[in-house]
């Protein structure tokens, strides 16, 4: 794989990138030393990979795939298999080399499926991997040799056969294991965008009528980038399923696709990055809004309109557009009007949570007249008063955003001019 894409300054501060990512890995669970913290981050390496792997296709290839948890799952199902083949010793095969297996498997449907749904592009290969993902989650009821039905397919993660002197009985021991791959499946997606394959899936992306005119496939791009991110999406199915222990039926449906499809988007499309930050947003909230609300699916549907409409480009895109101005030094224009937005946001902000909680607690809750705690306060849900107070916020955290995000535009324009004035000079 050649480093000519790489000018020499751009391989050390990429170096310490990478660098940096493997010590915080080793570090964190020394700084959240909890089970559950160990978990969830366990669960946060496992998600990077499946989102960095439809970035693969999304971001960096322009396809839309509402099935991309066939290769998550299978791969997951082919990886609990041979677990349990180790444990009644048909074969030998070491722990820390299983996710290979759920990758070569991701693999093998990526090439099957893959042969089929990237002949056609834009809406047409959307509708094919919908079809293709409705038809394996219905097969994961039909098959239950292979699916387990309803129960799904448990197994034993500790067997004799590891590298190291690691049982991966403890927490601890399997977070490690999640968090090697994690960084060299994540190294290896970000080399593959700097080969010729990588620039041709971003051609095919861009302009897939100019790709052709100057002699490229855009089929067998597609292709050949559809079958690889079904590799990686296989790893972290088996990364999963070791986690785990259990793959069932969901972990193939469309409920887990639209997940990687949530994490990328919310993260930032085509920025190698903005994939690991959703991964890890979406993962926190969903376990921790779970234990915090009956209605955290309609948070995150929430959030994700949001997104779309205010923010199409992402956390990372956010990010991403403020180099310039802190580059031409200008970015301390942003910090009055970015403040002046955390107040208005806040206010919004507890309005709608407070509306929607109250709003579930009359629907389901046995005594709607009973209290419940919402910010360190007993709120009624039945009390006018409440609803009143909720909708105010609401209503003035807006107003007072709109008003602020004129400010920001109008800081925006001027920081443009400041730096179409210095491009001038130079």
């Amino acid at each position: 794989m050649s480093t000519s894409n790489f000018p020499g300054g751009a391989i050390v501060r990429h170096a310490a990138v990478w660098i940096a990512a493997i010590v915080v890995i080793i570090v964190m669970p020394y700084v959240f030393t909890s089970s559950s913290s160990v978990s969830m981050m366990s669960q946060m390496g496992v998600f990077i990979v499946f989102a960095l792997s439809y970035n693969m296709l999304l971001g960096e290839a322009g396809m839309l795939s509402f099935g991309h948890a066939v290769y998550f799952g299978l791969g997951g199902f082919l990886t609990l298999h041979a677990i349990r083949a180790v444990n009644d010793d048909v074969w030998s095969f070491p722990l820390e080399l299983m996710p290979l297996v759920g990758g070569l498997g991701g693999l093998a449907f990526g090439v099957i499926f893959g042969s089929v749904s990237t002949r056609r592009a834009g809406v047409t290969f959307a509708m094919i991997t919908l079809g293709i993902g409705a038809m394996v989650e219905a097969s994961a009821n039909m098959f239950t040799n292979f699916f387990g039905g309803e129960s799904g397919v448990s197994g034993n993660r500790v067997t004799e056969v590891t590298l190291l002197p690691f049982s991966y009985g403890p927490q601890i021991e399997v977070y490690y294991l999640i968090g090697a791959w994690t960084i060299v499946a994540a190294l290896l997606m970000f080399l593959l965008t700097k080969t010729p394959l990588g620039r041709m899936a971003n051609a095919v992306r861009d302009n897939p009528e100019r790709a052709q005119f100057v002699g490229y496939s855009t089929t067998i791009a597609r292709f050949i980038q559809f079958a690889l991110s079904g590799f990686f999406a296989g790893i972290a199915g088996g990364l999963f399923a070791i986690l785990f222990e259990i793959m069932t039926a969901p972990n193939v449906g469309l409920i887990q696709s639209g997940a990687v499809l949530l994490m990328t988007f919310i993260g930032g499309l085509g920025v190698f990055f903005g994939p690991i930050i959703g991964a890890v947003l979406v993962t926190y909230m969903q376990i921790a809004l779970s234990g915090f609300s009956e209605g955290w699916i309609l948070y995150f549907g929430l959030l994700f309109v949001l997104m779309v409409m205010y923010v199409p480009n992402g956390i990372a895109g956010v990010i991403v557009s403020h180099f310039a101005p802190w580059q031409a030094g200008l970015a301390h224009r942003f910090a009055v009007p970015y403040l002046l937005a955390i107040v208005p946001a806040l206010l919004a902000l507890a309005g709608l949570v407070t509306m929607i909680e109250m709003g579930y607690h009359l629907s389901l809750a046995y005594d709607p007249s009973r209290p419940i705690e919402l910010f360190g306060m007993e709120i009624t849900a039945t009390s006018v008063a409440a609803w009143v107070v909720a909708v105010a916020l609401f209503a003035a955290g807006l107003v007072a955003l709109r008003w602020v995000a004129g400010r920001i535009r109008q800081r925006w324009g001027e920081v443009n001019q400041a730096m179409d004035a210095q491009r001038a000079k130079q």
